[in-house]
């Protein structure tokens, strides 16, 4: 990839105006400990470089593209399986093409299973315990560095099963990093649905969208400390704890009892996905056509058209997005952000209604109009980029809810708290995934 000054500067510029919007939503700006921000911005920007750098000798970058190959290439022997369920269905190369359900899905159920399998196998507990003790370093809490390194691995919810012993005595900041965390990550399982909603039956893309994803999920957990310790630093005179403990937590009784268990939890989070996916979609369609009737008849569409000719004069384009719909209007709600953080001014619009789905529906509805978009060429090769960090998290409304119910069976005493802090977390889950996104395109 090359460099680019003018790359630089906009990712810098968008940067700070991230950093101010949450100095801005403080509850409390004089506690702010700016040199855990400097830190944690300093190791996404280390870890970018890292990853976007080319070179014959990046080391890091080896490393990293050698487990995202492993991880593509778990993805296509878990479709042995699939093939095994589904038949000849299972096969995107006949007339029926790339089926959702049967290409996908599965995956999830696969790599829940797998989580399960290393989670009982006390490998997982080992990645989480060495990544725990990096983030340890940007001077927080020992139970918030486990949780946030957790989510680079695990869901929103199963992240914090790792603490549970220590979740009733955690105070309003720890509270919110921990929210933080789970809204700007994914769990495993999902990124295997995501690299192939967009990656398809092409294995170079695959492995692309799984380098940059497996990439996000760790340059997330720096970002969600900085976001969550600028929203709600603590108090000066608060002791920081940093001793990393793992409590030992049981998954099965035995091997075959944690692989059933994974497989179980994998196929209700895949029917859920799929259920889902089902009714927003469908819903958006109902919406987008009483809105493009609208349109008709106050003839708003026809200036739409007029407003962006070179975006609906695509071939590409079906008829009844080229007027008045819901990806229009967040569009264009949304088009300062996508541009404030770097995107190219010709598609900051079709970006801006990626964020826009991503935080009012969900990330799988956004990933699935953002494989719409790229699928019809209306994205360039940066666009793609930052979209893919930028989507990649839990951060929207629904997560909330999930959040409030998952964490608080673990510890009640704790409900108040994270009933009022949601809306700061999802900012928070936002902004984070926005940062990565920066940095990403800072140095495409």
């Amino acid at each position: 990839m090359a460099f680019h000054f003018e790359n630089l500067l906009r990712g810098l510029g968008g940067l700070l105006f991230l950093v101010f919007i949450c100095y801005l939503f403080s509850v409390n700006r004089r506690a702010i400990n700016w040199r855990v921000v400097f830190i944690g911005i300093a190791a996404q920007i280390g870890f970018g470089i890292g990853v976007l750098s080319g070179g014959k000798y990046n080391f890091f970058r080896i490393i990293l593209e050698f487990f995202s190959n492993a991880f593509v290439k778990l993805i296509k022997l878990s479709h042995s399986g699939t093939e095994f369920m589904f038949g000849n269905l299972a096969d995107s190369n006949l007339s029926w093409g790339y089926v959702f359900a049967v290409q996908v899905l599965p995956n999830i159920i696969f790599f829940a299973a797998l989580s399960a399998i290393l989670y009982y196998l006390g490998v997982l507990q080992k990645v989480v315990f060495v990544f725990a003790w990096l983030l340890s370093k940007l001077r927080i809490t020992g139970p918030e560095s486990v949780s946030t390194a957790a989510n680079i691995f695990l869901g929103q919810t199963e992240a914090p099963l790792m603490i549970r012993p220590f979740l009733e005595k955690m105070n309003r900041s720890e509270i919110l990093c921990i929210m933080v965390g789970g809204m700007a990550n994914t769990a495993g399982s999902v990124l295997a649905a995501y690299v192939g909603m967009l990656g398809g039956n092409d294995v170079d893309m695959q492995k692309y969208f799984a380098l940059h994803m497996l990439s996000q999920s760790i340059m997330s957990a720096p970002a969600a400390i900085v976001c969550s310790k600028l929203l709600f630093p603590q108090e000066k005179d608060y002791h920081v704890n940093t001793h990393i403990e793992i409590p030992k937590q049981k998954l099965g009784d035995n091997f075959l009892d944690a692989l059933s268990i994974g497989t179980t939890d994998g196929l209700k989070l895949a029917v859920n996905v799929g259920a889902m996916l089902v009714a927003f979609i469908a819903l958006m369609k109902v919406l987008n056509y009483i809105l493009f009737k609208v349109g008709d008849w106050t003839h708003i569409n026809g200036s739409i058209v007029a407003l962006n000719p070179d975006l609906y004069a695509s071939p590409n384009v079906k008829p009844e997005d080229k007027g008045l719909t819901l990806q229009f209007i967040l569009g264009y709600v949304f088009a300062p952000v996508a541009w404030l953080i770097g995107i190219d001014k010709v598609n900051m619009v079709p970006v801006g209604q990626l964020l826009g789905i991503k935080t009012i529906i969900n990330e799988f509805v956004a990933y699935q109009q953002f494989a719409e978009l790229k699928k019809q060429g209306l994205l360039n090769a940066k666009s793609i980029l930052m979209a893919t960090y930028a989507l990649s998290g839990f951060a929207n409304f629904s997560s909330i809810g999930i959040q409030i119910g998952g964490i608080s069976q673990l510890a009640p005493n704790q409900r108040k708290n994270l009933t009022e802090l949601g809306v700061m977390s999802l900012l928070g889950g936002t902004i984070a995934c926005l940062m990565c996104s920066c940095i990403a395109g800072m140095l495409f």
